[in-house]
């Protein structure tokens, strides 16, 4: 650069490469403008963007003198700045961890996760029994009173309403599967733990508080002559629970259930005796891309509906089981094609040459949790 004929002046455009850049010229002695992208003017209709045109569009203007260069902040500035959005970037990390909820259904014990997972910022939701009994905070202790103090308040039983106080929370909202939809919470709860299982190594069971939730619709989504049961959830977790957000993600737990049945039961996810993680993440891979297939050809097949199935349904309400019976019994699949071989030869092949040992295949250790 000191080589060149003087003046010497230098552009670029504002980006990920900072203002290090500039400093450094200035330092040197070389004339440096920042241009802001949005400043730097390009024909109408022109949308090809190489390193070469870019260059170019840099150099004219700065040539005539009339590049708009934008003022370089000091290294305090550009620090505060970094620091603030540093700030802004953690806030928003903690409004997803905030909003962060993990859905289980009835037979995990809601109790244990929320006690485990007390120091995460997390939120856990979990389907309980109706026949759960839970109890509040006992009252204050009255003075000079004698005896060991309660540990816990009045009997909150969900099978008797006359054991509920008047709810903390409520929701009432309209759903178009639902109907009419009613929401009621209750903060600060706990069950009475015993001495054994998780909290055998304890001197004393320790309270677990959280919110039980209560949820009560005018009727599912099909017609059926079953009685309309209330829908109980324990939830646990920092803040308070949003209610609508509550009985959604447990109804969404649904879909996301059919969809692991379906891409082991039909696509075969967990069919192949893998060896290797990598194996296992290729062949994750391919599943998600053969269920994505099977989602936008929803267009492309007729829905060959079952007897025992509801009337036909649109395209766009197709399930991917169905848009795989119609690739199957269609011509579609004879019309684009397959990538598979042919069918190989059911004889036996020559084997192993003689001579050749292959070593045993690295077994990976199961991983097993319970329930």
């Amino acid at each position: 650069m000191a080589k060149l004929p003087g003046p010497v002046a230098v552009t670029y455009e504002a980006g990920p490469t900072g203002f290090g850049p500039a400093r450094a010229f200035a330092a040197a002695g070389v004339r440096c403008e920042v241009v802001a992208p949005s400043k730097l003017q390009r024909p109408p209709g022109d949308r090809v963007k190489t390193d070469r045109r870019d260059a170019r569009r840099l150099a004219r203007p700065l040539h005539i003198g009339e590049v708009g260069g934008i003022r370089v902040p000091s290294v305090v500035e550009e620090d505060a700045r970094d620091l603030v959005r540093a700030r802004e970037d953690t806030r928003a990390d903690l409004m997803r961890a905030r909003h962060r909820l993990f859905v289980f259904d009835a037979g995990y014990d809601p109790i244990a996760l929320g006690a485990g997972l007390a120091h995460i910022r997390a939120q856990v939701l979990v389907r309980i029994s109706s026949a759960r009994v839970f109890h509040p905070d006992p009252p204050p202790r009255p003075a000079h009173a004698g005896g060991r103090p309660r540990r816990h308040g009045d009997r909150f039983a969900l099978s008797e309403p006359t054991t509920w106080p008047d709810p903390d929370a409520e929701l009432a909202t309209h759903d178009a599967r639902y109907g009419d939809v009613r929401v009621q919470a209750w903060r600060g709860l706990h069950p009475k733990l015993a001495g054994r299982g998780r909290w055998a190594d304890m001197d004393a069971p320790p309270i677990v508080r959280g919110t039980v939730i209560r949820v009560q619709v005018e009727h599912l989504p099909k017609p059926t002559a079953r009685a309309l049961k209330t829908l109980w959830l324990w939830w646990s977790g920092p803040g308070q629970p949003d209610l609508d957000l509550c009985w959604r993600a447990y109804l969404r737990r649904f879909d996301i259930e059919h969809t692991y049945r379906f891409a082991k039961g039909t696509l075969g996810w967990t069919t192949p005796a893998l060896c290797t993680p990598e194996q296992a993440d290729r062949w994750t891979w391919l599943i998600v891309a053969a269920y994505t297939q099977l989602r936008l050809a929803r267009g492309l097949v007729e829905d060959l509906r079952l007897p025992w199935e509801e009337r036909p349904r649109r395209p766009a309400q197709l399930t991917p089981a169905r848009v795989r019976r119609g690739f199957r019994q269609t011509q579609l699949r004879a019309t684009i094609g397959t990538p598979a071989d042919p069918p190989k030869s059911n004889t036996a092949g020559p084997g192993r040459p003689k001579g050749t040992r292959r070593p045993p295949r690295t077994r990976h250790p199961a991983i097993k949790k319970a329930a």
